[in-house]
Parts: structure tokens; C-alpha cells; sequence
């Protein structure tokens, strides 16, 4: 297998090496031509997008300070050298003007060899200076465009919301009858800032046809005029043959009014950068063998490349694959050594935490069974030999036999109960009947139910609770609380105090079982909680108990969506500490 993959890597890394140089010789034949003749016009379309990129930054800035940045990037774009100068020829950017500027960059008076789409008067589109919509009338216009659009849709299911150089919007619909019903003349109509840009054009081109003897017109917010007379309202057309005038002085007033707004006119002188030597190519046999030369060098290298990338890949691979047999084979201590922080290094780290943790659970599976063996074998042995003294008839049969026999087989019952309620928790099967629970009433409970047992082991048993309510199973909050006291009694020596302490703390119900008694040593802490587990080394049940209780109360809490911890030093006691969700 290993064989296989590092083959597959090498005839895969042959093969595309062979398609990459076959194809690269037939694209390069075939678009020799091709490139040429794109590379003209290449070259007129790069000139476009730099006049037409210089063009709009003039239209929407009063000089050409800070236009260093825009050539410099257009510069590296396109592969050529741009300078831009005034009239004057003083350089603006750039500093290698050629002979013959390229073309004049004026928004007011567009090239049209560079820009046929600009309009008759040649003012660039994007100059709007004083008809610039500000915020506040872009977001009412825009706010009734779209209530506008709303309703043609409505009625036609066409338009689109579109918007001139200035920001303002307006519909565009099949149907202009429909704009005007949903209220588009007010769209149309033009906010205060155009207004009063007009007004001011109005009154530059009504001066310049009274220069010419020809009656005012009207400009609107697209730019179109009408004639008007005075003092009728009605406006009337302006005779045909000043149409050209009157356009004049419209297109005159434009330029007049837009001029502070704009960059003054510059020399825009654009130059192929010196030309690289080039060499002639052909099909000949000398340039078909360097042709081949080059696609053996490039096999070979792809080669090379190959063996050592697929050797580094591989020689990992076949630790992980030796490693993970000896696993199998029950070394639970075999790894890999990770260097690195590819894919494959992931990997083994991986294993190698696999591995780890195979080991950690088959230890704990060990001392598991290890330990229900241990806890199993003493009842046990007690039964039997009380039983195999009756039968010898060294024991009398009698009441005394037959508790003590009860008493090893609730014994052995209670540990059976405690290792199926681990099971079910493990399983994630752990019934819970969850309903409204006030602690105060569970903590009253367990008071009663061990106060027998502290007044006869010399134990002081205090209970207190806040008005708390949980939502929880009271069968299972009651074993846990039961655990934790019947823990506490057990490890406080006479005269001791046992406090049971429930409050609330923001979301959370909090339950604290802390006793004075005998304590646990700090490096003792971290295990507390596993099961079998006992402060005891002798493992004396009597002092110690079955090792089971403080694992159950873990999973019982955890089950509840709650924590539980724990604080304790020896000599001077412990505290148990639960936290549970509160009911809301």
C-alpha cells in the first residue's frame, strides 16, 4: 500500500508536468498572433481608462492636489509612464512629459475621440459641484423612491429605482403614466439644493440671451430648457432658430457655474515605458530542441520534487500504520513522533492522543472492575461464612443471624443500586421527572432522616434555606443532598458540626454541605469525585463507605445541568458545593 501511494504520487506528478509543457508549447504557438493584435488594442484601452480615471477625479475635486496616488496606480496597472502637467507644462505628477501631450483632461470639455458617449455639450457627467444632493435630502428622496417603486411594481410588476451623477433617484418604468400616479412627479421635482444651483444657472443664461436679444428660458434638473414670457404663467416655446443659441448659452452658463467645482484643464501625456529586447520565435529545429531541453528539465525536476515529497509524506505514514498495529496488538503505550504542523503531524498528534486516552480508560477499566470485585467480596464472604457456620451448627439459627444476613444483602443491594445508577448515567438513559422542587422542604427532609443518626454519633446537624425553587427531580435532589450528609456524618468525629445551607445566587440555587470533621489533603482534591475512590487507604467500609456516593451526586447534578465542588484541608474540615438552575 505504501508502494501504491508513493507510485500513484509519482506517475500523478509525471503526468501533469507532461500536459503542463504540452500545453504551454501549443498556447504559446497558437496565441503568438493572437497577442500582437490584441496588444493595440490593449494599449487604446488602457489610454481610455486613464483619461476617463483622471477625468472623473477632476470632475469631483477643485484641484489636483493628491493626484500623485491615482497616476502612481494607474501607472503600475497599465505598464506606462503617465504624466500629467498644466497648461503651462509645469508638471502636476509624473516628471517625464513626452513630446506631444496624449490628450487635455477637462471635465467641462470632454474628448470625444475618448469618450464618444459624452453628450453635446461635453461636460462630464460626474462634474455636479453645487447640484450635489446633501444627506439629508438623499435619505427623504431615497425613502420615496422606494415607496414610489413599491406602487408601480404593484400596478405594472416593472421599474427599477435609478439615480442621476448628483444622487438623486428616480423610477424608471415601462409605464411613465404609472410614475405619475404613485406620486413620482414629486421624485422628479428638484430638492432645494438643485433648485437653488439652477436658479443661479437660470440667472447666468437668462444675461447671456439678453446679450443675444433673446427672451429666458427655464433650465431643469436634467439639463433641458423652455421658453417662457412675462408676466403670462404659461411658459412658450423659444422660436427654432435660436435653439442653438439658447443651447450655447445654456452650455456656456454650465461651465461657468461648475468651473470652482472642477480641476482646471491639464496635459495628459501617456508613454509606452523603453522597449525590452525581444527575440523572434519559430518552429525550427533548434528552437523545437530547446523546446524539448526544457521539457525534459522540467520532467526531471518534477521528478526529483516527487521522490522527496513523497518520502517525506511516506515515512510518517508507515510510523502511524506500525504504531497503530502495535496498538492493536495491545501496546497500549505505542506512539509517534510528531514534528512539524502539516496534516500529517495533526494526524499523529491525534494518535497519539487517541492512544492516550485508550490507555487512561482501559487503567480505569481495570481498577474498576478491580474495585466492584473488592466491594463485592467482603458481603459476600460474610455471607457465606455465616451461612457455612449455620450449616456446620456453630451458629444457632435465630433473629440475629437472619438481621445480620439482611444486613450484608442490603449492603450488597445498595452497592448493586449505586453501580446501575453510574451505568445509566454513562448510558445518557438516566430517567429524570423533573417538576417545581423548593429546596427549604427537601433540606427539611434530610434533617429528619439524619438526625437519629448525628445524635448518635455526637454530630451537630444544622439546616438552614432561603426560599429557593428549582426545577428537578425531588427524588434525585433528595439522594444528593442524602449523599452529601451522610458523607459529612461519617467523616466528623463527636462533638463536630454538620451545616446544610441552601440560597440563591443571580440564576443559580446553591447548596452547601460543609462539616468539621477529619478533611481531605490537598493532592487528594482532583479525585474526590471518582468512583471507589476513598480518603481511607484501608478502604475500611465503615469509615469510608462503598466509594460510590461521591460519583453518583457528580452525575445526578451534572444530569440536572448544575456543578458540584468541593473545598476542604485536612484537620479542619470540608464543604460540598452544588449548583443548580433556579426555576426563573
Amino acid at each position: 500500500m505504501r508502494r501504491s501511494l508513493f507510485t500513484r504520487l509519482l506517475l500523478v506528478s509525471v503526468l501533469v508536468a507532461l500536459c503542463s509543457v504540452a500545453a504551454t508549447a501549443w498556447l504559446a504557438a497558437r496565441t503568438a498572433t493572437v497577442a500582437v493584435q490584441q496588444q493595440q488594442g490593449r494599449a487604446l484601452a488602457e489610454d481610455t481608462r486613464i483619461y476617463n480615471e483622471l477625468l472623473g477625479y477632476a470632475a469631483v475635486h477643485p484641484s489636483w492636489e493628491g493626484v500623485d496616488a491615482l497616476v502612481d496606480e494607474l501607472a503600475r496597472s497599465t505598464g506606462r509612464r503617465i504624466t500629467l502637467t498644466g497648461q503651462d507644462r509645469k508638471p502636476i505628477a509624473g516628471t517625464d512629459p513626452a513630446t506631444q501631450p496624449s490628450a487635455v483632461v477637462d471635465p467641462l470639455a470632454v474628448d470625444l475621440a475618448l469618450v464618444p458617449g459624452a453628450g453635446p455639450d461635453r461636460i462630464d457627467p460626474r462634474a455636479v459641484g453645487p447640484y450635489r444632493l446633501p444627506q439629508g435630502e438623499l435619505d427623504r428622496l431615497t425613502g420615496k423612491a422606494d415607496e414610489v417603486l413599491y406602487c408601480v411594481r404593484g400596478r405594472t410588476q416593472s421599474g427599477e429605482v435609478l439615480t442621476r451623477p448628483n444622487g438623486h433617484p428616480y423610477v424608471d418604468s415601462r409605464f411613465p403614466a404609472s410614475n405619475s400616479s404613485c406620486g413620482g412627479d414629486a421624485l422628479e421635482a428638484a430638492t432645494p439644493t438643485e433648485q437653488a444651483a439652477l436658479d443661479q444657472l437660470d440667472a447666468v443664461v437668462d444675461a447671456c440671451l439678453k446679450r443675444k436679444n433673446l427672451p429666458p428660458v427655464t433650465v431643469d434638473a436634467t439639463f433641458h430648457w423652455k421658453g417662457q414670457t412675462e408676466p403670462a404663467p404659461v411658459p412658450a416655446e423659444v422660436p427654432a432658430q435660436a435653439d442653438d443659441s439658447v443651447q450655447s448659452c445654456v452650455t456656456t452658463g454650465r461651465r461657468e457655474q461648475l468651473a470652482p467645482f472642477v480641476a482646471p484643464a491639464a496635459l495628459l501625456f501617456v508613454a509606452n515605458p523603453p522597449a525590452s529586447a525581444t527575440f523572434g520565435f519559430d518552429l525550427s529545429a533548434g528552437n523545437q530542441a530547446r523546446v524539448a531541453g526544457v521539457a525534459g528539465l522540467v520532467l526531471l525536476l518534477t521528478v526529483v520534487a516527487t521522490v522527496l515529497v513523497g518520502r517525506r509524506l511516506v515515512r510518517p505514514l508507515r510510523a502511524l500504520t506500525d504504531a497503530a498495529r502495535s496498538l492493536q496488538d495491545g501496546d497500549m503505550t505505542a506512539r509517534v513522533a510528531v514534528t512539524g504542523r502539516d496534516e500529517v503531524a495533526r494526524l499523529g498528534a491525534a494518535f497519539n492522543e487517541m492512544s492516550a486516552s485508550r490507555e487512561k480508560y482501559e487503567e480505569l477499566r481495570k481498577t474498576m472492575v478491580s474495585d466492584v470485585a473488592h466491594e463485592l467480596r467482603t458481603p459476600l464472604s460474610n455471607i457465606r461464612a455465616w451461612l457455612e457456620g449455620t450449616q456446620d451448627g456453630l451458629v444457632d439459627r435465630d433473629e440475629a443471624l437472619v438481621a445480620s444476613l439482611l444486613e450484608e444483602t442490603l449492603l450488597l443491594q445498595h452497592i448493586v443500586d449505586d453501580l446501575q445508577d453510574l451505568s445509566l448515567a454513562d448510558a445518557g438513559k438516566l430517567r429524570l421527572r423533573k417538576e417545581d422542587v423548593r429546596l427549604a422542604d427537601v433540606l427539611a427532609q434530610v434533617a429528619v432522616a439524619h438526625a437519629a443518626r448525628a445524635h448518635a454519633v455526637g454530630v451537630e446537624l444544622r439546616v438552614r434555606s432561603a426560599e429557593v425553587d428549582v426545577v428537578a427531580d425531588p427524588k434525585r435532589v433528595r439522594q444528593i443532598v442524602d449523599n452529601l450528609v451522610g458523607n459529612a456524618l461519617r467523616h466528623t468525629g463527636r462533638g463536630g458540626v454538620v451545616t446544610v445551607v441552601a440560597r440563591r445566587e443571580g440564576d443559580l440555587a446553591v447548596v452547601e454541605v460543609a462539616d468539621t470533621g477529619t478533611g481531605i489533603a490537598e493532592e487528594d482534591l482532583p479525585r474526590v469525585f471518582e468512583r471507589f475512590w476513598r480518603a481511607e487507604k484501608s478502604r475500611n467500609r465503615d469509615a469510608g463507605g462503598s466509594g460510590l456516593g461521591l460519583a453518583i451526586v457528580r452525575d445526578l447534578v451534572e444530569a440536572h445541568g448544575g456543578t458540584v465542588g468541593v473545598v476542604s484541608a485536612l484537620g479542619q474540615g470540608s464543604t460540598f458545593t452544588l449548583r443548580l438552575p433556579v426555576r426563573g
